[in-house]
Formats: structure tokens, C-alpha cells, sequence
């Protein structure tokens, strides 16, 4: 039953309006069975691919964001987080295979958003990535790699450009 509730709750979502009414979003997808602080706001077009994903409070998830989890691979995103328009977070993952077929095994490894950061459009979070606190991602960045706190990183792969 909680698949089948946080299905409907994220279509409910899809039809309202895309910066409105963000209490009952954060309603629905509590009930769906997504942690959500409280003052956090979903656009209508942000895709929560799983419930297992944790929102803190005050935080921004914009148009376009897709937000992968997985039951043994959750997504946390802190407090006061702003995710811009196409921000991708990606949990799933595999293994390199044979040559008959190169995506091997799958696994998963999740992925942390410290507090105060803000990562910018199209940015990607790759498998396994801790994101500190008070960090920016550059738009369009590729983060393969952990981002210690108060940094500022950019590029394909995100490398530091500046401690903040």
C-alpha cells in the first residue's frame, strides 16, 4: 500500500500548480512516505523517483529536479538546501560486465546533502556522494567525487574551484 500512496500522492502533486501550494505537497508526500521538513517546497515538477528520500525543512526542490533512492540507498537532503531546475541525484548504479553486456550487476549507494547548499541547474550527483555543508555545485557540474564543507566545485568532473 505505501507504493501505491506515494505513487498517487507524487501524481496528485503533478497537477497542481508549480509554486503553489506547497503545504498540501508536503502533506502528500508525507502521507506517500517521504520525510519532508517543515517550510520546504516541491515544485509540481520536481520527480521523486522513491519514497526513500528525506527532505529537511526550509528546503527548495525545483523544476525539472529528479531524486532517485533506493530502499537500501536513501537520499538525504538537509535543511535549508536549494535544488535548482534539473538537478539529477542518482542512487542506482552498476557494476562494469563481460563484453556480452557492460552494464553489469546493479547496486546502489546513497547520497547526502549537507545544510546551506545550493546546487545549481543541471548539476548530477552521482552514486555514493556526500555533499558537506554550506557547499555550492555549479550549474551543470558532475559531482563523482565527496565535496568537503564550505566548497565551492564545478566542472565535468566537479572539481574544487574555491574553499567559501
Amino acid at each position: 500500500m505505501s507504493r501505491l500512496s506515494f505513487l498517487v500522492a507524487t501524481h496528485l502533486i503533478r497537477l497542481m500548480p508549480a509554486t503553489r501550494l506547497f503545504g498540501w505537497k508536503r502533506r502528500l508526500l508525507r502521507w506517500g512516505g517521504v520525510s519532508v521538513g517543515e517550510g520546504s517546497r516541491v515544485h509540481s515538477q520536481a520527480h521523486l523517483d522513491t519514497a526513500y528520500v528525506s527532505i529537511g525543512h526550509d528546503t527548495w526542490i525545483g523544476g525539472g529536479v529528479f531524486i532517485g533512492g533506493n530502499p537500501g540507498a536513501p537520499v538525504t537532503i538537509g535543511h535549508r538546501v536549494d535544488l535548482a531546475p534539473r538537478v539529477m541525484i542518482i542512487t542506482g548504479t552498476h557494476d562494469v560486465g563481460t563484453t556480452d553486456r557492460r552494464a553489469g550487476p546493479g547496486r546502489a549507494e546513497t547520497v547526502s546533502v549537507g545544510d546551506g547548499t545550493w546546487v545549481g541547474a543541471g548539476a548530477l550527483i552521482l552514486p555514493g556522494v556526500v555533499i558537506g555543508q554550506g557547499c555550492v555545485i555549479a550549474a551543470g557540474s558532475v559531482v563523482t567525487a565527496d565535496v568537503p564543507d564550505n566548497t565551492l566545485v564545478g566542472g565535468v568532473p566537479a572539481r574544487r574551484l574555491k574553499d567559501l
